[in-house]
């Protein structure tokens, strides 16, 4: 894992002051760790009864859809409101500064599917779980949760209590 941190950039002040962001830009540019840390995102699900992988707006989109790939399964984009052009079911959250809605299509998943929820970091947990929560809403089962990051001076984790939760890097 020391490849995969070593990649992973401290940018101070960002989005506001006090804050120092975890930017994995160093390790998305990087094949070679871009692999290792899809690998090692999914290797704790392999043969597992996963049916699908869902991912948040934004960054979750670049490793849960290679995640899905390397998996051979569909790949559902969890949205920021008014970007899906179908009928869609939404959820609404708290963020530190304000509030967020996340949308999904009202037929990305089965009561049947089981869902693999992928996202770069896990800071404070309110888009994890209320992706979590979003899922459950069409029906589906959330097996797990997989983060590249998890922030754990936040507490992120104690919002998925009920969820299996694997992160490669702590921080």
């Amino acid at each position: 894992m020391h490849r995969l941190r070593s990649k992973i950039r401290d940018i101070s002040d960002f989005p506001k002051p006090g804050i120092v962001f975890k930017d994995i830009t160093p390790l998305v540019k990087d094949p070679a760790a871009l692999r290792l840390a899809v690998h090692q995102l999914l290797h704790p699900f392999l043969g597992r009864n996963i049916t699908s992988v869902a991912g948040m707006e934004a960054r979750g989109f670049i490793f849960g859809s290679l995640v899905a790939w390397e998996l051979g399964l569909p790949f559902v984009p969890l949205r920021k409101p008014g970007k899906l052009p179908y009928d869609v079911q939404n959820v609404s959250y708290d963020l530190e500064y304000g509030s967020a809605m996340l949308e999904v299509h009202i037929d990305a998943f089965d009561a049947d599917d089981r869902v693999l929820l992928i996202d770069d970091l896990l800071a404070t947990g309110g888009t994890a779980k209320a992706s979590c929560e979003l899922v459950e809403k069409l029906g589906a089962k959330v097996e797990a949760c997989a983060f590249v990051v998890e922030l754990d001076f936040l507490e992120g984790r104690d919002k998925l209590r009920d969820y299996e939760i694997h992160s490669l890097l702590h921080f």
